[in-house]
């Protein structure tokens, strides 16, 4: 194992303990200081509410970090199947161990926060990840999908709402509801075109045929039904978003109507 492969190790062994220590100590700590509405939480709900706030820590660092890379990374950028990968590595390597420490407490904790989607989902990016660690292939289209993170916070925030009591007509609710599904749209929708033209460009190219035939069935085959996935939640987080902006509309305009029948 060459110097670097060592340090992406490292990276993600750090990356572990410390969303650990988050989950565990730093999460708790703060969440009752901040919201006191944490301490009125079941055990369970404490948990994810814990699971949560690291989820959503994950997403802004990777996420920004992300952004930088397909900003100035000219390496990546110029040639996507096999450009330096050096920054992606470090970036894929802080959600790796994320990934592990995430799959760890869904486990231990699996009667508040199991879930049977998010184990699949979590070993299919670890198995993605493994030809961007191992072999530093495909780090732009890696990179690329990091960008999804952006619309976490959103989701999350939606939860701490929810459980903190909040109508869903209320004005925060309402707030990071718009926000979440233009977020959403932003990250996960109006980027395919970009994502898949750049996928096509490379298609058949030299470059493509180095990638082993798993590589190439990880990327192509995980992209498609990862984006089915997105345009179906899409669809629900923008009918979601409809509704309650109609009956908030339509709660408005009652008093209204009642003041002119009278």
């Amino acid at each position: 194992m060459d110097a670097f492969s060592q340090i992406i190790l490292l990276i993600a062994v750090v990356s572990f303990f410390t969303f650990q220590w988050l989950f565990h100590s730093v999460s708790p700590s703060v969440s009752s200081r901040v919201s006191p509405g944490f301490l009125r939480l079941s055990h369970k709900q404490k948990i994810e509410w814990n699971s949560r706030t690291v989820s959503t820590l994950h997403a802004l660092v990777v996420g920004i970090f992300c952004l930088y890379i397909l900003l100035f990374d000219d390496a990546v950028n110029q040639d996507p199947v096999w450009g330096d990968p050096t920054l992606v590595k470090i970036n894929v390597g802080i959600t790796t161990g994320y990934l592990i420490s995430d799959l760890l407490l869904i486990f231990y904790y699996w009667r508040a926060i199991g879930d049977k989607f998010f184990v699949v989902h979590h070993l299919a990016a670890l198995y993605a990840y493994y030809y961007v660690l191992g072999q530093g292939m495909l780090p732009y289209f890696a990179n690329f999908r990091l960008l999804a993170e952006f619309s976490t916070p959103c989701v999350n925030q939606r939860w701490f709402f929810e459980v903190l009591g909040y109508p869903k007509s209320s004005r925060p609710n309402i707030a990071n509801g718009v926000l979440m599904a233009a977020v959403f749209f932003l990250v996960r929708i109006a980027v395919m075109p970009v994502y898949y033209t750049r996928m096509y460009a490379v298609y058949g190219t030299e470059a493509f045929y180095r990638v082993p035939l798993g590589g190439r069935g990880a990327w192509i085959f995980s992209s498609i039904c990862l984006d089915i996935m997105n345009v179906m939640w899409m669809h629900k987080i923008a009918r979601g978003c409809y509704k309650v902006l109609r009956s908030r509309h339509g709660h408005k305009a009652q008093p209204q109507e009642n003041g002119k029948a009278d």
